[in-house]
């Protein structure tokens, strides 16, 4: 009986560390080029896509079970492929862990879904009222408790308006407010969830829209957001068709930016990457769903407040007009 000694460094097939782990190392390779390329992956099966980019940062995460596997696996192949997603991921979202520079910022905004559920609706007033912001946008406001939310803010914030279950608050006068028509096809009368007003601020009038989009769910077929994304169309073309030069979205857009479902909007409009500000839910935030965009202006330092009575997390930032 023969018995065949391995080489130091081989395995009982005769593989060295560079020689095994490649099939690691095309995973690497592979999570690499999605983070890079997400809208390779296609919406034709369930919005794949779109799920995908709803929680890209998170992807991140497989670089340390690869990491644990090639240890285990004694692959230097794999580690060095790790180098790959490593690079990406910190190009792509590393900037946004560290402390951002405090901003100089024309006026500041806050944008909140309530939640329908909320138990303390003055609770949730007075936690914007401490941030003390020149405007306001709230989402799921009830006819019950909309009341509520106007005795508290109604003295620092003597304009305000609504619309459906949208509401605007403003340090200053508010013109032209109407409707928002951004109800899909298939949802009934009543559902009124946008507006658009021009708020007169001492750098000149802008127009504020407030907007939520319908939500997203994950059921057999797959991630469904066809309604979010046709509302996200008829959204795009109310920014598009806006004739004041200095635009502001503030909403719960059910999304995030990475989202394709969102281009119509997110192609027009700007925000802040500088942090992750992670909105939803507030247990644990996985995703920034409540954004604050816009055009003719720059949004500045975004972050997030502790938590209120909703299942959201208040977002805040800074908005600079500069010249124009």
């Amino acid at each position: 009986m023969v018995v065949r000694r391995s080489r130091r460094g081989q395995d009982a097939k005769g593989r060295t560390r560079w020689t095994r782990g490649r099939v690691l190392a095309s995973s690497a390779a592979l999570t690499a080029a999605v983070l890079a390329f997400p809208r390779a992956v296609p919406n034709t099966f369930g919005n794949l896509g779109s799920l995908l980019e709803a929680f890209l940062p998170w992807l991140g995460l497989a670089v340390p079970a690869l990491l644990l596997a090639a240890v285990l696996r004694r692959s230097a192949t794999a580690l060095v492929a790790l180098l790959l997603p490593v690079t990406v991921w910190t190009y792509l979202f590393g900037g946004r862990l560290l402390p951002g520079d405090a901003e100089r910022a024309d006026i500041t905004v806050a944008q909140h879904n309530v939640s329908d559920e909320n138990g303390d609706p003055e609770g949730t007033a007075k936690a914007l009222l401490d941030a003390a912001p020149d405007l306001i946008a709230l989402e799921e406001l009830t006819p019950s408790e909309l009341p509520r939310y106007e005795r508290t803010l109604a003295a620092a914030y003597p304009h305000h308006a609504v619309e459906g279950t949208v509401g605007l608050w403003s340090r200053y006068p508010l013109t032209d407010v109407r409707l928002l028509d951004i109800r899909p096809r298939g949802i009934g009368e009543g559902w009124d969830r946008g507006l658009r007003a021009g708020a007169r601020t001492p750098w000149g009038e802008i127009a504020v829209y407030v907007a939520h989009l319908p939500s997203v769910r994950m059921g057999p077929a797959g991630f469904a957001s066809e309604n979010r994304d046709e509302s996200a169309g008829l959204l795009g073309e109310a920014v598009e068709g806006e004739r004041a030069e200095r635009v502001l979205l503030l909403g719960d857009l059910n999304g995030t930016l990475d989202d394709r479902g969102l281009s119509p909007v997110t192609s027009r409009l700007e925000s802040s990457t500088g942090r992750f500000a992670f909105s939803w839910p507030t247990g644990f935030p996985v995703s920034r769903i409540d954004h604050v965009l816009a055009r003719g202006a720059d949004v500045t330092g975004l972050r997030t407040l502790p938590a209120t009575g909703s299942d959201h997390l208040p977002v805040v930032a800074g908005i600079r007009f500069g010249d124009g």
